[in-house]
């Protein structure tokens, strides 16, 4: 092992910092300070090509009734966003999963599943609101610029220590990825549903749904969960449903001064 190796590691942060500060961006509505390296093209592009495949792999509802549901909805709530001009989709998909997603640039899919839990349009638009602010928050390309640099800073870790082929490379790789994921990965997603959470009550509140109506949603949530088959929250990619409700009881009042009765 090259034992001057570590000293190299200053060298190394003093290299990437700069270029790591050049990938800055800040986030609508929230205001927080982001990393992005995927441009909003390469984003919009990923986001159609993925949504092309969900398409032609899941079974698209038929039923008028909820097709136009969803279809209301969504568009009262793309129209009061900060992105109106984004090609808007709104999908059914025909399966009894509790799930909703949207992907880059507004292509929105809500899973049958899930309208069990949502007894009204102001339950749904309180789903429909978290994953179109997942979108105008461009979360899923801040994931992929983070587990992009990790990469890159695992990368340079291995380097710094004098390769993979060495036993300290070797260990560095090894604890490196662990600590990435369950330190990094999981945590920083829960706090974009906690962010989501909070833009889509303002967002279901601006398109004329009382935001008290997500509490009712979460509780119908809460009142169906299988308990025992929740992970531990240090590995949840969400916040755990009791911790949700409590968070959004606070917010309500804030999302209440954007609230405007649909005419």
């Amino acid at each position: 092992m090259n034992v001057c190796a570590p000293k190299r590691l200053p060298l190394l942060l003093a290299l990437v910092l700069p270029l790591l500060l050049a990938y800055c961006a800040t986030t609508p509505y929230t205001g927080r300070s982001q990393f992005m390296m995927v441009s909003q093209a390469e984003e919009m592009q990923l986001g159609l090509k993925a949504a092309q495949q969900v398409l032609k792999q899941e079974k698209v509802s038929k039923d008028p009734e909820i097709n136009a549901q969803v279809r209301r909805i969504g568009e009262r709530i793309a129209a009061v966003s900060v992105r109106p001009d984004f090609k808007w989709e709104f999908h059914v998909i025909d399966k009894d999963v509790a799930n909703a997603f949207c992907l880059p640039g507004g292509k929105v899919f809500v899973y049958t599943g899930i309208l069990k839990y949502a007894k009204d349009d102001a339950q749904l638009a309180t789903v429909m609101g978290h994953e179109v602010a997942h979108a105008l928050l461009r979360h899923g390309a801040e994931r992929m610029s983070t587990a992009m640099a990790l990469q890159g800073v695992g990368a340079a870790g291995v380097i710094a220590l004098g390769g993979s082929g060495t036993a300290g490379g070797q260990v560095f790789a090894q604890s490196y990825g662990l600590a990435a994921d369950v330190g990094v990965l999981r945590p920083f997603s829960r706090d974009q549903e906690r962010e989501a959470d909070q833009v889509g009550l303002r967002l279901m509140a601006e398109a004329g749904y009382e935001p008290a109506k997500a509490l009712e949603f979460w509780q119908n949530m809460a009142k169906d969960e299988d308990k025992s088959k929740k992970p531990p929250v240090f590995l949840s990619t969400h916040p755990p449903t009791e911790e949700r409700i409590a968070n959004l009881r606070d917010l309500v009042p804030w999302a209440s001064g954007f609230y405007k009765p649909h005419g």
